[in-house]
């Protein structure tokens, strides 16, 4: 369905706007009302990463007048394969200054806005209360539903995309004129069902893929032209090259947007909303965590330990820690891991980052291996603590 403009058109185009942007000023969809249009709009991308990269670059390319950034996070060199915003001088760099940097050397024309700052429930609402649109970026569930409570709440629309291996997803959520994300996904997934792009990984060019379709949403948002992503779900399969949309319905019972929604506020605790962590991972992992030094002291002291490994065979491929054996979480979860589990030696997991050994250890002390520990911050704590020469991921 065709929506009205999100944004009036700015008074005038320049002599150097109207050279820059001709190629939109003769699509007779665009024209010159279109692009004052994306003259005078004001976008936020939540996110400098994945994401964030491609659809930064082409909001700038663009037009769009004011074009916000947030994020946090510094550049570090494992995000070069996927986030070309950045370069090999960015890392060590906060990634919205260098972001900012790139996006000013694409269009001087247009306002930069950088929000180097952590995104809460605190200041969300005044962020995005000053953004006609928002392309949402993020890789956390905590994070993307704090985006879509607040959207609702402040009646704008927003684009989002979701990426994992060779699999990307977008959708638009506008509650005014469709369903929201919450319609879509009522309840976040139990805590290590889906696993992260720092866990599982994603090809680098499937961010371009989906980046690149939030930003066609956003310009025909702001513009009013086509049949923007309301009310249904975009799925790509990259291997397959295959596209095909879902109609996603607004839920009339969503707690959010519905009839008689009970989330009128945004919440207190996303994370715990979420939960990085099952609750039986967090009561094992209680009391029952060690560093990387400790272990490292442990090795050193000849104890009786038994090292577990519980990442995937290709990551263990590309590092790992000295003495452990591999045992994928999977095995932990149906079981079949624990007969593998010498019962005279001290059980010692570890992972990527303490998450999936958190789970794994929930399963161990539940068979009894009372004693047993896992490793907090997992392998890249122990190339960050003991032994720097080895390469992180």
């Amino acid at each position: 369905m065709s929506l009205p403009p999100l944004v009036e058109p700015a008074a005038e185009l320049t002599v150097d706007e109207v050279r820059r942007y001709s190629r939109h000023l003769i699509i007779p969809d665009v024209g010159m009302a279109g692009q004052k249009r994306l003259k005078n709009a004001k976008v936020l991308c939540v996110g400098a990463g994945g994401l964030g990269s491609p659809a930064l670059l082409y909001l700038a390319a663009a037009g769009v007048g004011t074009l916000g950034i947030i994020d946090f996070d510094v550049v570090d060199e494992s995000n070069l394969q996927r986030q070309v915003i950045h370069g090999q001088s960015d890392v060590g760099r906060p990634k919205a200054e260098s972001a900012a940097n790139s996006v000013r050397e694409i269009n001087p024309l247009i306002e930069v806005v950088v929000h180097n700052t952590v995104l809460t429930t605190e200041n969300v609402m005044e962020i995005f209360s000053g953004y006609d649109l928002i392309v949402d970026g993020t890789d956390n569930f905590a994070t993307r539903y704090m985006v879509n409570d607040a959207a609702v709440l402040l009646g704008k629309p927003y684009v989002w995309g979701s990426i994992y291996r060779f699999d990307g997803q977008a959708s638009v959520f506008w509650a005014e004129h469709g369903p929201c994300y919450r319609c879509l996904y009522p309840e976040p997934p139990p805590p290590g069902m889906v696993p992260s792009c720092a866990e599982g990984g994603v090809l680098g060019v499937l961010c371009a893929s989906v980046g690149s379709i939030q930003v066609n949403e956003a310009i025909k948002l702001l513009t009013g032209i086509g049949d923007p992503l309301v009310g249904r779900l975009m799925i790509y399969d990259a291997l397959e090259m295959k596209y095909r949309d879902v109609k996603v319905r607004k839920d009339p019972e969503c707690v959010l947007c519905g009839k008689n929604p009970t989330v009128t506020e945004l919440l207190e605790d996303y994370e715990a909303f979420c939960g990085a962590v099952s609750e039986e991972a967090a009561e094992a992992a209680s009391g029952s965590t060690i560093t990387a030094l400790e272990l490292k002291a442990m090795q050193d002291n000849g104890e009786n330990i038994f090292l577990v490994d519980v990442r995937e065979p290709n990551e263990y491929e590309i590092v790992s820690i000295p003495g452990a054996t591999l045992i994928p979480k999977g095995e932990f979860l149906n079981g079949s891991a624990l007969e593998r589990l010498p019962q005279d030696k001290k059980i010692v997991l570890h992972c990527k980052s303490g998450a999936r050994s958190a789970e794994a250890l929930a399963v161990v002390k539940n068979a009894g291996f009372a004693d047993a520990v896992h490793v907090g911050g997992g392998v890249l704590s122990w190339v960050k603590t003991v032994d720097p020469s080895l390469p992180s991921y």
